[in-house]
C-alpha cells in the first residue's frame, strides 16, 4: 500500500469508513487499496438486512462471527469495504446499499459507472 493518502471518488483525500467495526483491506478504516487487494474493496456501504442476506445468500457470509479471525459479524446499520464487484452484484440484483462518496474509493469508478453510483449516494 502507498504511504500517499488515497481518492475518494470526489478526487479528494479519502475519508474514513468505520473503525467500529475495523472495516478496509488493510484493517486501517479506510476503503484503501493496493496491488494485493484482489477483491478491491473500495466502496464504503452502509449494510442493510437485504444486501447482508444477498451476500450470506451468494457465500459471503458477513452476519456470521468469525472469533478465530477476530470478525465480530457485520449488523444492518454499520458501515463496511465492500468489493466493487459484490456491491455491483447487488445492484444487478436490485438490492445495492448506500454508498457514502467521501469514504469510497476512486479506483470504485474503474468498476462502477460514477452515473450508478450517484444514485445510491447518501449523506
Amino acid at each position: 500500500m502507498s504511504e500517499k493518502k488515497q481518492l475518494n471518488i470526489k478526487n479528494m483525500p479519502i475519508e474514513p469508513c468505520s473503525f467500529e467495526p475495523l472495516t478496509g483491506f488493510y484493517r486501517n478504516g479506510c476503503c484503501d487499496t493496493g496491488d494485493n487487494d484482489r477483491g478491491i474493496h473500495t466502496v464504503c456501504v452502509i449494510l442493510t438486512e437485504e444486501f447482508l442476506e444477498f451476500s450470506k445468500n451468494v457465500g459471503n457470509d458477513l452476519s456470521t462471527p468469525i472469533p478465530e479471525y477476530d470478525f465480530p459479524g457485520l449488523l444492518p446499520g454499520q458501515k463496511w469495504c465492500l468489493c466493487a464487484n459484490r456491491w455491483l452484484e447487488a445492484y444487478n440484483s436490485g438490492i445495492a446499499p448506500p454508498i457514502i462518496a467521501e469514504s469510497t474509493n476512486i479506483k470504485t469508478l474503474e468498476i462502477i459507472d460514477i452515473n450508478i453510483i450517484t444514485q445510491f449516494i447518501i449523506n
